[in-house]
């Protein structure tokens, strides 16, 4: 498998395991790959979040240090960067995998400076200021994880389409012993999302409101302390529906939720940074439950084979319209799409997938 008695040591990096939501899937790449032939380190800013507990159990080196620093001054960006640069020569990685989702360039120039090779999992949509060039231009490497990424980098050959994977064991309603109780003779809708503007949970609850039917109850897991959930609450509450739209906030273990759900929208907007990948959906699909998503980039990459569960983005008739003709499907036909939706996540975005195109790509970098 390539170099002879030599581990290639890769140091992965990201913001943190608390809001970045890629944390999951640099978990189950980190603790997948071959450690009899990858050496793995982590790198993030802090240890917040209870899911840092699990990351630190894999038993991997995790070091709490920062792998940016303000790209101003420009002058002194270099002195500054110094310490992560020396870092990474006294550790002697042979790569740096980058996980931060910003444009920032100040790693990648650190890293190369050491002498070795920076690669970056492209994961927000965006490529519209000259520091993502300029952090595409320093990339030895580059991975996207949806087709309308690739466009962006015209003349960079040095890419790929990998799109991320999941542990489709554990995201597996087969295996949940737990499950809250619910009421049965609801139709039970969840959505889950870091609530922010974009992420268009406002055309979600007023597409319920026009169905005008009681038994459809939407769950928001996420956390929604902030302005926005603010507006939301508001707007439940102006409408009515107290008792159709709940909100759990934050959850570490979504998979009870979403396998006692009848359904999953995803109703991003089509604006700002849309989706990458959202894995949220992916989860979803893994449980076996059917989705709903906005014909967006990112969701109609990963329901690019099921077209009929896009609806136009922002368009709230459209949505109650494929909500209700859900509702009205037999148990069966539900059953038999959510089957479906699983079957093509462990045929397209499973974890070995995943972790066996890294272990070929980090192998070829290092011939």
């Amino acid at each position: 498998m390539g170099r002879i008695n030599k581990k290639i040591k890769i140091l992965y990096t990201i913001p943190n395991f608390n809001t970045a939501g890629s944390g999951k899937v640099l978990y189950d790449l980190a603790k997948g790959l071959d450690k009899e032939h990858f050496d793995v380190s982590i790198a993030c800013n802090h240890n917040k979040g209870a899911f840092f507990e699990e990351v630190e159990a894999l038993g991997l080196p995790i070091y709490l240090i920062d792998a940016t620093v303000p790209l101003r001054p420009y002058y002194s960006l270099i002195f500054r960067q110094k310490r992560f640069k020396d870092f990474i020569k006294t550790h002697q990685f042979d790569m740096v995998h980058s996980w931060h989702y910003t444009s920032d360039w100040s790693e990648a120039l650190a890293v190369r400076m050491s002498g070795i090779k920076w690669l970056y999992t492209k994961k927000a949509m965006g490529f519209n200021n000259i520091h993502w060039k300029i952090r595409s231009y320093l990339a030895s490497f580059i991975i996207t994880i949806n087709n309308e990424m690739r466009t962006y980098f015209p003349y960079k050959k040095q890419q790929a389409l990998i799109p991320l994977g999941i542990d489709t064991n554990y995201y597996n309603p087969e295996i949940l012993e737990v499950k809250p109780p619910v009421d049965t003779n609801k139709f039970h809708i969840i959505t889950v999302a870091n609530l922010v503007p974009v992420k268009g949970i406002e055309i979600l609850i007023k597409a319920i409101s026009e169905l005008n039917n009681p038994s459809i109850i939407l769950t928001v897991i996420g956390g929604y302390k902030n302005e926005y959930g603010d507006t939301l609450v508001a707007l439940r509450d102006r409408l009515r529906m107290q008792e159709q739209v709940l909100f759990l906030g934050k959850k570490q273990d979504i998979r009870p939720y979403i396998a006692t759900s009848n359904l999953y929208v995803i109703p991003t907007l089509d604006q700002g940074r849309k989706e990458g990948m959202p894995m949220a959906l992916v989860e979803a699909m893994c449980m076996g439950i059917p989705v709903l998503g906005s014909d967006i980039s990112g969701i109609n990459f990963v329901l690019k084979n099921f077209p009929d569960l896009l609806f136009p983005a922002s368009d709230v008739n459209e949505l109650a319209m494929k909500i209700e003709n859900l509702f009205h499907k037999p148990n069966k036909e539900r059953l038999s799409l959510g089957n479906a939706l699983r079957n093509y996540c462990i045929t397209h975005y499973s974890m070995e997938i995943f972790i066996n195109a890294h272990e070929s790509l980090y192998l070829e970098l290092t011939k």
